[in-house]
């Protein structure tokens, strides 16, 4: 069974840096563009905001305006785990963070929250 499994969210002040881990089991992701997606407090009736993306196989990395520059994504294929770090946090930020396919076709994590105060 597919499972994936985010953590290393937290309370940070504006500036800060986090780095998120997603890791993936149930299945061989070599084949998924991976990516990680938040939702908003107050927003839980919308879809999830894209946030970044990477390609399994050659590392192309692809990111929300709103991220360009603070955010990056990586994965390390042997552990099958995606990461997210986040650096210059803005209140804006403050969010659950989840990963999956870019596709979101698989079945979603419970997330890791993130909380920027100004």
């Amino acid at each position: 069974q597919v499972q994936l499994v985010e953590s290393g969210g937290g309370l940070v002040q504006a500036g800060g840096s986090l780095r998120l881990s997603c890791a993936a089991s149930g299945r061989n992701f070599n084949s998924y563009t991976m990516g990680w997606f938040r939702r908003a407090p107050g927003k839980e009736r919308e879809l999830r905001e894209f946030v970044a993306a990477i390609r399994w196989s050659d590392g192309s990395t692809y990111y929300a305006d709103s991220v360009k520059g603070r955010f990056t994504i990586s994965r390390d294929n042997a552990k099958n785990t995606v990461y997210l770090q986040i650096n210059s946090l803005k209140p804006e930020d403050t969010a659950v963070y989840y990963c999956n396919a870019n596709s979101q076709i698989l079945p979603w994590g419970q997330g890791t929250q993130v909380t920027v105060s100004s």
